[in-house]
């Protein structure tokens, strides 16, 4: 590795673990607040959403030990595969809990209350994850981490749980629609299972890397 390819990936590191401790602190302060209003709301895909923080905060561990072995070149393919498997967990582990409360909520006929602050946390968290993202995607190109690659998916999937809990708390809010916020939990199961699945068997996207950084 020359100098300048050095230099740039040293960059690259430093930036990743300022983006992902930014996103490991946005997402504790949003868990929180997610998990208090959902409580409050009886919002199981609130609640949920709030749980995802928390999960999406282990996998931002994860990826802060992963670039913390960056420069050690006999260790980071050893702690790329550990992280991969870590954030795959909190991918899975989301799934279950999602798939388990919505489908209680659904049996059970619980109707949430509306939440504005509920409605609140997913529009700021629609702007803020989409910008995180794609900054870590860039970071994950450059040192061609597939652990960081999967971490930035899980943010994109902070977004699109994002955009699905703000249709399911507008439809409840807006037309009574109690039945929109678990639909709209279950919704994001599939989607969330998936990546966990990848994650685990080490399949987790990282096309866009570069060749010769790999972990």
């Amino acid at each position: 590795m020359t100098p300048t390819a050095s230099g740039t990936r040293v960059r690259a590191v430093h930036r990743g673990q300022w983006l992902t401790w930014a996103t490991l602190g946005y997402n504790s302060l949003e868990g929180l607040l997610s998990v208090g209003a959902g409580l409050f709301a009886g919002s199981v895909a609130l609640i949920g959403f709030g749980v995802d923080s928390f999960i999406e905060v282990t996998a931002s561990l994860a990826a802060i030990w992963r670039l913390r072995f960056d420069a050690d070149q006999d260790r980071r393919a050893i702690v790329e595969r550990r992280a991969l498997r870590i954030i795959g967990l909190c991918f899975l582990a989301l799934a279950v809990y999602i798939a388990v409360n919505a489908t209680r909520s659904l049996i059970g006929h619980a109707v949430p209350n509306e939440s504005l602050l509920g409605i609140g946390i997913a529009a700021v968290s629609l702007v803020v994850m989409p910008l995180l993202a794609r900054a870590k995607r860039n970071v994950a190109k450059t040192i061609a981490s597939r652990a960081i690659r999967a971490e930035a998916r899980q943010t994109d999937i902070c977004m699109y749980l994002s955009a699905i809990l703000l249709g399911g708390l507008g439809l409840n809010a807006l037309f009574g629609w109690w039945w929109a916020d678990p639909i709209a939990a279950l919704a994001m199961v599939p989607l969330i299972a998936r990546e966990g699945r990848e994650a685990l068997s080490g399949r987790a996207g990282c096309d866009d890397c570069v060749e010769g950084g790999a972990a």
